[in-house]
C-alpha cells in the first residue's frame, strides 16, 4: 500500500481544494510556463472560445519575441509550443473546427519567428511544426474549408518555407484538397515558377559579391531559390498524383545525371511499371561521382524487375567486391539456395581477408559481426594497421577484448604507437588509457605469439619514447 506522503492524485485530494490552490499559486510563482498552463486550464472551464482567445494571445506573443533561443532553452520553448498545439487540437477543434483551423494556421506562421531566433537548428521545432501540418489537414476536413481557399493558403505557406517547416504540407493536404484542389495548387505553383523577374538596371541591382565568375546579383539568387521551392512542391504534387513524368519534368537538366536524382526518378518509374526506362536513367548517371549504396541497390531492384535475376546477383557480388559493404553480401546470400549461401559466405570472407584496404576489411568483419575473422585479419596484417584511425581501432578493441584479448591489444598498441611516433601530444591522454587497457588484458593472453609480452612492450616504448614526458607523466 502506498504511503500517505506518496505523490499521487488520491493523496493530493486529501489536501482539499483551497490548500491545493494555494500550493499551485506558490509553485507557479516565478514560472511563466506554469502560469500559462494554469490560465489555460481556467480558460477551459469557460469554454473553447476562451481557450482560443488565450492561444491566440500566446501565439502573437511568441511571434513578436526577438530574444535568441539558445540550445538550453529549446526544450522549454518547444514544450510551450506543444501546449498551444495540443489545446488547439483537443479543445478548440472539438467545439469549433473553423476557429481551430485559423489557430493552427496562426501556429504554423509562428515557425518563421522560432527558426529565425534559434541558433541550435534543433529538430524538435521541426517535428512540432510538421505535426501541426498534419493537424491542419485533419482540422481543415472537419471544418469544411473551401477547397480554393485551402489551396491558396497552402500555396502562400509554401512560398515561405525557408526552414522546411511546411515540407509535409502537400502530402498531408492531399486527401482534403482532392483532385480539383491539387490542380488549383499546381496551377499557382507553375505560375510562380515561371514568374518573370522585374528588370532593373545593373547599377540599381544589389550585388552579393564579385567573384572570379563575375558579379552575383541578389535578385538572381532569389529567383533560383524561388524556382527550387516551386519545383520541389510540384514534385510533391506529382507524387500525390502518381505522375512519374510530371516528377521528372521538374528536375533541372543539369541534375538528371546526379546519382541521387536518378534514384528518385528510377523509384517512380519502377512503381509505374517502366523498368526499362528506370535502368536507362540509372545507367545514364555521371560516373565521375562515386556511386552511393542506394544507387547500387536501386540498380539491383530494377534488374530484378526486368527478370534479369542472374545479372542482378552478379552485379550485387561485384558491388560487394568493390566496397566490402556487408549489406550487398547479405542481399546476395538471401537469393541463394540452402547450403549455397554457406559456400558463398566462406568465399566472401576469404575475399575480405585479401582485400587491399585492411581497414575496410576489418570494418566489414566487425560489422558482420565476426570477431574470430576480425582477429585472424589483425594477426595476419597487423603491420598495415593505421593507429590514426582511432574510431575503428577503438570500436574493434572493445568488441574483441573479451574473446580475443591479443587482437584487441594489437589494435590498442597501434593507436599508442601512432600517438608516440608522431608526437601527437593531444592524444597522449588516450594513449595512456590504451596502455592501461593493454595491462588489464595481458593476464588473459596465454600466448603473445610474435607480439611482445606486455612488460617487454612497455620497456621498448620507454627505450624509444622515454623523452615523451607528457605521456609518461599520465601513467604515474
Amino acid at each position: 500500500m502506498a504511503a500517505k506522503t506518496t505523490l499521487n492524485a488520491k493523496n493530493l485530494e486529501t489536501l482539499g481544494a483551497q490548500r491545493l490552490a494555494e500550493l499551485l499559486i506558490e509553485i507557479s510563482t516565478g514560472s511563466a510556463a506554469h502560469k500559462r498552463r494554469l490560465r489555460m486550464e481556467l480558460a477551459g472551464d469557460q469554454g473553447s472560445a476562451e481557450v482560443a482567445r488565450e492561444i491566440r494571445k500566446r501565439l502573437a506573443s511568441i511571434a513578436r519575441a526577438r530574444t535568441v533561443i539558445e540550445w538550453h532553452k529549446v526544450k522549454k520553448i518547444n514544450a510551450d509550443l506543444e501546449t498551444q498545439r495540443s489545446a488547439i487540437v483537443t479543445v478548440v477543434a472539438a467545439d469549433d473546427p473553423k476557429e481551430a483551423f485559423d489557430l493552427i494556421w496562426q501556429f504554423l506562421t509562428v515557425a518563421d519567428s522560432i527558426f529565425h531566433r534559434s541558433n541550435s537548428n534543433d529538430i524538435a521545432f521541426t517535428e512540432t511544426f510538421h505535426q501541426a501540418c498534419a493537424d491542419a489537414a485533419v482540422i481543415a476536413r472537419s471544418a469544411g474549408i473551401d477547397i480554393d481557399v485551402l489551396a491558396d493558403k497552402v500555396f502562400t505557406a509554401l512560398q515561405d518555407n525557408d526552414h522546411g517547416q511546411y515540407d509535409p504540407l502537400i502530402a498531408e493536404m492531399v486527401p482534403v484538397l482532392g483532385k480539383d484542389g491539387l490542380e488549383r495548387l499546381k496551377g499557382l505553383l507553375v505560375q510562380w515558377l515561371n514568374e518573370e523577374e522585374k528588370e532593373s538596371a545593373d547599377a540599381d541591382r544589389e550585388t552579393l559579391d564579385w567573384g572570379g565568375g563575375g558579379t552575383t546579383y541578389l535578385d538572381e539568387i532569389y529567383a533560383r531559390h524561388r524556382q527550387q521551392r516551386a519545383r520541389i512542391a510540384l514534385q510533391d504534387i506529382a507524387d500525390a498524383q502518381d505522375d512519374a513524368d510530371a516528377f521528372i519534368a521538374q528536375q533541372p537538366e543539369e541534375t538528371l545525371r546526379m546519382p541521387m536524382v536518378a534514384i528518385a526518378i528510377s523509384d517512380r518509374l519502377l512503381l509505374a511499371g517502366r523498368a526499362e526506362e528506370a535502368l536507362r536513367i540509372l545507367d545514364g548517371v555521371d560516373h565521375r561521382f562515386e556511386m552511393p549504396f542506394e544507387w547500387q541497390e536501386a540498380r539491383v531492384e530494377v534488374l530484378e524487375a526486368l527478370g534479369r535475376g542472374e545479372e542482378a546477383q552478379a552485379y550485387q557480388w561485384q558491388c560487394f567486391e568493390q566496397s566490402l559493404n556487408g549489406e550487398h553480401l547479405r542481399a546476395f546470400l538471401r537469393k541463394l539456395a540452402d547450403f549455397d549461401d554457406i559456400e558463398a559466405e566462406e568465399k566472401a570472407f576469404a575475399f575480405a581477408h585479401g582485400f587491399p584496404d585492411v581497414h575496410r576489411a576489418l570494418a566489414f568483419f566487425l560489422a558482420w559481426p565476426l570477431s574470430a575473422e576480425a582477429a585472424k585479419l589483425i594477426f595476419k596484417r597487423q603491420a598495415e594497421l593505421d593507429g590514426n584511425l582511432y574510431e575503428l581501432m577503438t570500436s574493434g578493441a572493445e568488441m574483441l577484448q573479451e574473446k580475443h584479448p591479443l587482437a584487441a591489444t594489437i589494435l590498442l598498441r597501434s593507436m599508442i604507437g601512432f600517438a608516440l611516433d608522431y608526437g601527437r601530444s593531444s592524444r597522449y591522454r588516450h594513449a595512456a588509457r590504451h596502455l592501461a587497457e593493454c595491462a588489464s588484458l595481458a593476464p588473459h593472453i596465454d600466448d603473445f605469439g610474435s607480439a611482445r609480452p606486455h612488460d617487454a612492450y612497455v620497456a621498448e616504448l620507454k627505450r624509444q619514447h622515454g623523452n615523451k614526458h607528457g605521456f609518461w607523466s599520465l601513467l604515474r
